[in-house]
């Protein structure tokens, strides 16, 4: 269930006078503290920029002043991070309050225009954290998934209450996916979601004063976490023109609210669009998305065998290498840069923190090896965030499963098993190719 809101609204004044002071070591305003787009990379404060990231969907979460947030353990993870030489970080900027099983709660919103003050205010603190550290964030607006609510609830919001359950037996692949493709069909949803993009958008820190809109913490706002225009091509493919439409009209959004920050799809490059690469040429090529993203999941798209990693690994990373190249030609068919924004891979054997990482690691080294190799060439990919940072969170239970009511949020999500693609604090060999990466970054 929500919050209750009038509580939350009520407390919005009582702000400690540290909240509502500027932040010290905070990054400036002007317009080179921004990331822009130069060619096919990025430049920040005059000069080239390039990362390794992470995602962090809970942010927000942690970083709230309800019962479920932990502000403490929010300062603490992001100093992991920056001392792991992590510049950026992919968090979850909404979340709707949902039937569907497995969806984050609380959340951002429910179906009125109403929003849940205390999500938004850890997001405001999550922003002026990480503006002390020098950081910059990508903001997901929705989800295709079903997660965290995304477009299949704003579709029961506006369907007369329809809905089907990812993973439901009664409705196998691509069943979900086709059905929640109907939402760039829907007027009335996207008009809630537009909504709430000029919500955020426009919203100001109630931290440190500043407009999201003039914050270059904030490097890109997406208009989804893996958006596809269907799951099979039966439907996809006659639903095109209304998925680039929404892509179009929500990019335009978001530049005239915040015209000094970036746009991006949240794309997993072709695996999201039909396979086609006319599909995320032409998604990529609106002239308001600035930058081409893609996601790698060789255990999801069953490159690899979690029980034969070792048999099955060296042709999976042949297989996300190609995956590389493709999206690199692409990139460089746009003249735009290139993200690896997702990329996750499971532990040698379960998901206890203990468990090894010996494949997982030689599978950051290639991703880690390709951003290295494109920045020296003067090619398009600029950077990746791994999936994802569980840092000291840890599962509850013995099922390694997520129950409703719990706190202990990590990088993998509610439906997902607790500690299968994270990184953990005590993950000490991928943490230390992590800094290498860095410092090998720093340098070029």
């Amino acid at each position: 269930m929500m919050l209750d809101r009038r509580h939350l609204l009520m407390g919005v004044a009582a702000l400690t006078a540290t909240a509502c002071a500027s932040v010290p070591g905070s990054a400036s305003t002007g317009s080179d503290a921004f990331v822009s787009v130069d060619g096919m990379g990025f430049r920040r404060n005059g000069a080239p920029y390039h990362y390794v990231g992470t995602n962090m969907w809970y942010a927000a979460w942690i970083g709230s002043d309800g019962a479920f947030g932990d502000r403490g353990r929010l300062t603490r993870e992001l100093d992991r991070m920056q001392a792991a030489g992590i510049k950026n970080i992919r968090l979850a900027g909404s979340g709707e309050d949902s039937p569907l099983t497995n969806s984050v709660k609380p959340a951002f919103r429910d179906h009125s225009a109403e929003y849940n003050e205390s999500l938004l205010k850890g997001l405001d603190v999550t922003l002026a954290e990480m503006a002390r550290r020098d950081m910059t964030a990508v903001v997901y607006l929705t989800n295709f998934w079903e997660w965290s609510g995304g477009m299949m609830t704003y579709l029961y919001w506006t369907n007369g209450g329809q809905y089907i359950n990812m993973n439901d037996p009664a409705h196998p692949w691509p069943a979900f996916a086709d059905f929640n493709a109907q939402f760039y069909q829907s007027g009335e949803a996207i008009r809630l979601y537009h909504d709430y993009i000029r919500a955020v958008v426009g919203r100001t820190n109630t931290v440190t004063g500043v407009r999201y809109a003039d914050d270059p913490t904030i490097m890109s706002w997406q208009l989804a976490n893996e958006p596809r225009p269907g799951g099979s091509a039966a439907v996809g493919e006659p639903n095109l023109p209304n998925f680039y439409a929404w892509v179009r009209d929500t990019a335009v959004l978001i530049k005239s609210l915040a015209p000094r920050q970036l746009v991006s799809t949240g794309s997993e490059g072709l695996k999201g669009c039909l396979e086609q690469a006319a599909c995320v040429v032409a998604e990529h090529s609106i002239p308001q998305i600035d930058y081409l993203t893609i996601h790698i999941w060789p255990l999801n798209w069953s490159w690899v065998d979690d029980d034969d990693l070792a048999g099955t690994a060296a042709a999976g990373e042949a297989q996300v290498q190609d995956y590389i190249d493709r999206h690199l030609t692409i990139a460089r068919q746009i003249a735009k840069p290139l993200v690896i924004e997702e990329f996750g891979y499971p532990r040698d054997v379960g998901y206890a923190p203990s468990a090894t990482t010996v494949y997982r690691d030689r599978y950051y080294r290639l991703i880690f090896a390709a951003v290295e190799k494109s920045i020296r060439e003067g090619g398009p990919l600029q950077g990746s965030n791994f999936w994802a940072w569980n840092g000291e969170g840890r599962a509850r239970h013995a099922d390694w499963r997520f129950h409703s009511g719990d706190t202990a949020f990590l990088g993998d999500p509610p439906h997902e098993p607790q500690g299968w693609y994270g990184v953990f604090d005590s993950d000490a060999t991928t943490l230390a190719l992590v800094r290498q990466h860095a410092a090998t970054l720093t340098g070029l």
